[in-house]
């Protein structure tokens, strides 16, 4: 997701690339998430929380892009504007919800609080005994496999080239410059390489002796599906939440594992899921499992991305460890990229997501 979409943002400033992929294409991370995306917001006037500042520009450019896309691809990526609700059971979860919302304040972002018997005007199938309900309107969606096969269309319709099963095994750098990535393809030569391989970056960028970990967190997903409308709002509660589609799907997710690059489904993992989503709506008893799937969210050292020019090259850009908000924070990514590529100054103060930063604390309000 990350590396087609710097792709298209340079390809629409008429610039050549070539995206190499180690298998097919955006069929890690960016094919496995959910599409959540959050909401518009407005941040308070004075300065502005680059993260804050990152996510509420990637919110801006989502109707944008999707439009743009559908418009030269034909491709509807599935993006709407649903609406979503987060929830608590516990005082604790209250708690916690009650400080994110006071972020929210902060941000712009519109939000209200229900009163207990007022949760099945916005979601019916909610529980009625949730302790606390908060109402996003402005929550949205995509649809993640469409909108890579759409970002991939303009791409290509613009002259880039896209090599899958293209892995990369290595770089050719002469001083602070790398002049060639070599790949089992071959090497190819640029004036600019972007490493945005997701959980795997790190061991890229380790051959140039360039510190950035990546480490995998592995979440799964349960797809249920009903014989009628089951939800109609995103619920988040806690690191649970259920995403409902057009055609009546409900993505249920999603687990946070540490399990290395094991990648396969298994058994527990997705019975608490499935367990979580009907005591949270219990309507959600009536539906099949469908399917069931997990991927590898690439992390970083901290709870930042990497975003800018590698430490002791001018022309080698790191876009990775994205973590959770990979799918909703890959407009902006892209265009910062881009500003870097062509020469302009970047649109959000990148030392905040520099590799050599100092680690930072705390956890970000949304995921994707």
């Amino acid at each position: 997701m990350i590396g087609l979409s710097i792709g298209y943002a340079l390809a629409r400033s008429g610039v050549a690339c070539v995206i190499l992929d180690r298998t097919e294409l955006g069929r890690e991370a960016s094919w496995a998430g959910a599409g959540m995306l959050p909401p518009r917001s407005e941040p308070s006037p004075g300065p502005v929380q680059p993260s804050v500042a990152l996510r509420a520009w990637s919110a801006r450019l989502y109707p944008e892009w999707s439009a743009a896309l559908l418009s030269e691809t034909g491709i509807d990526n599935g993006y709407r504007r649903t609406g979503g609700v987060d929830v608590a059971w516990t005082e604790a979860e209250e708690h916690a919800l009650r400080t994110t919302a006071g972020r929210w304040r902060v941000e712009g972002i519109a939000f209200e609080r229900l009163s207990p018997g007022d949760f099945g005007r916005v979601e019916p199938a909610l529980n009625p005994d949730l302790r606390v309900v908060y109402y996003l309107p402005d929550r949205a969606q995509v649809r993640n496999p469409r909108h890579l096969r759409a970002l991939a269309a303009a791409f290509a319709s613009r002259g880039g080239s896209i090599r899958p099963s293209c892995a990369v095994n290595g770089f050719v750098a002469r001083g602070d410059r790398v002049v060639a990535v070599q790949s089992e393809a071959g090497a190819f030569q640029a004036d600019h390489v972007i490493v945005a391989a997701g959980a795997w970056s790190g061991r890229l960028l380790d051959g140039l002796g360039v510190r950035a970990p990546t480490p995998p967190l592995k979440g799964q997903i349960v797809l249920l599906r009903g014989d009628r409308p089951l939800l109609r709002r995103i619920v988040e509660q806690g690191k649970h939440y259920l995403v409902p589609r057009d055609d009546g799907r409900i993505l249920v997710g999603a687990t946070e594992e540490d399990a290395g690059f094991h990648v396969l489904p298994t058994a527990e993992p997705l019975r608490a899921l499935t367990d979580a989503a009907i005591r949270l709506c219990p309507v959600l008893s009536e539906a099949r499992v469908e399917a069931t799937w997990a991927g590898l969210r690439p992390g970083s050292f901290d709870t930042r991305p990497y975003i800018g020019f590698a430490p002791g090259y001018r022309n080698l850009i790191v876009a990775a460890g994205h973590k959770r908000a990979g799918l909703q924070l890959s407009p902006a990514t892209a265009e910062l990229a881009a500003d870097l590529v062509l020469g302009r100054d970047p649109r959000v103060d990148l030392a905040h997501f520099r590799i050599d930063r100092e680690p930072a604390t705390g956890e970000d309000v949304f995921r994707s």
